[in-house]
């Protein structure tokens, strides 16, 4: 009997039938000081703003891609996934700032693990994304190449690669790596996520943006290197013209990556470490905001240059006036 007691007891408690509500309450998170900013009608012009934008541009440029022949090639292959995942980024957005605030207290575990799921899933895509493009970046301008060398098949398993590790990600949560059954290791900034797996989700990130960081500072190197070496053949002003383009691209490139995503990742480091000061919490739309921005300048970085780019935007836009011109005639 007093083997059955034992065993009794040390049986796990799980609150798979509490809302969210109650998860924040044990994380003591101060949801009414938080919905003060929900409820201002700057914030929800800003989200509104942010997230229509989002959408709005990365659907244009996967169209821009779709309909023009001459952008069927890997980097634009990837350009379009970016897009995707972009797009995802901008409407799981919309829907994490809705169902926040006021509403997480009518909110389930199942609909906080999906809000939360799509929202994780979204950015880990878009994340990984930027690394593969960086890699096919560098791999191109290394061997001196207009397009890259990596065959379609090998792009696309690329990219099913990121969104199968981005899915998995999202997903483990719901699968079990959560702390419904283990209250003491609750995240703060999350709460019905598990310490360790915020903790392993920034860790991750932080990787991957420093391998980012990486692969295009040593593009930089590389170019300015070669020009260098190349001007003995070519006129001075032409070849400082060029290295200055690529740097300032890559500059902005690295400044709007690294400028939207720090503060998220080092919130969700500091969370998992069980250091995160409760002050910095109440910021934490702003900072999902911030990151969500990233998505937004995505489009707009990887396409101003790019003259095929820009002429499809131009037909598109024509062929909208055009058909609106013949609706209202």
């Amino acid at each position: 009997m007093a083997g059955m007691d034992n065993t009794a007891i040390n049986v796990p408690v799980c609150y798979y039938n509490q809302t969210a509500m109650f998860f924040y309450n044990l994380s003591g998170r101060d949801l009414i000081v938080e919905e003060q900013h929900y409820r201002s009608v700057g914030f929800f012009i800003g989200v509104l703003l942010t997230g229509v934008s989002i959408i709005f541009l990365n659907g244009l440029v996967l169209t821009a891609i779709v309909i023009n022949r001459r952008l069927h090639y890997p980097f634009y292959y990837l350009l379009g996934n970016l897009a995707v995942t972009d797009l995802c980024v901008g409407i799981s957005y919309l829907v994490i700032t809705c169902l926040s605030g006021v509403w997480t207290s009518t909110v389930s575990t199942s609909q906080w693990f999906f809000r939360q799921g799509l929202i994780d899933t979204s950015l880990m895509a878009s994340l990984m994304n930027l690394m593969a493009i960086a890699l096919e970046r560098q791999q191109t301008i290394f061997t001196m190449q207009l397009h890259s060398k990596m065959t379609n098949q090998r792009i696309i398993l690329l990219i099913v690669a990121v969104w199968i590790m981005a899915i998995l990600i999202g997903l483990s949560p719901v699968m079990g790596w959560n702390c419904l059954c283990d209250l003491s290791s609750c995240s703060e900034m999350l709460p019905l996520f598990s310490r360790s797996y915020v903790l392993t989700i920034s860790i991750l990130s932080l990787l991957i943006m420093f391998i980012v960081v990486i692969l295009y500072t040593c593009i930089c190197v590389y170019v300015w290197k070669k020009s260098r070496r190349m001007t003995e053949h070519t006129s001075r002003d032409q070849s400082k013209g060029t290295v200055v383009s690529l740097m300032n691209t890559v500059l902005l490139i690295l400044g709007c990556f690294v400028l939207c995503w720090t503060p998220a990742l080092v919130l969700l480091l500091l969370d998992g470490l069980h250091h995160v000061p409760q002050k910095l919490l109440v910021v934490e739309s702003f900072i999902l905001t911030l990151v969500a921005c990233n998505s937004l300048v995505n489009p707009i970085i990887y396409t101003y240059r790019d003259q095929d780019v820009r002429t499809t935007f131009k037909c598109i836009f024509c062929c909208f006036c055009v058909a609106y011109q013949q609706r209202v005639n």
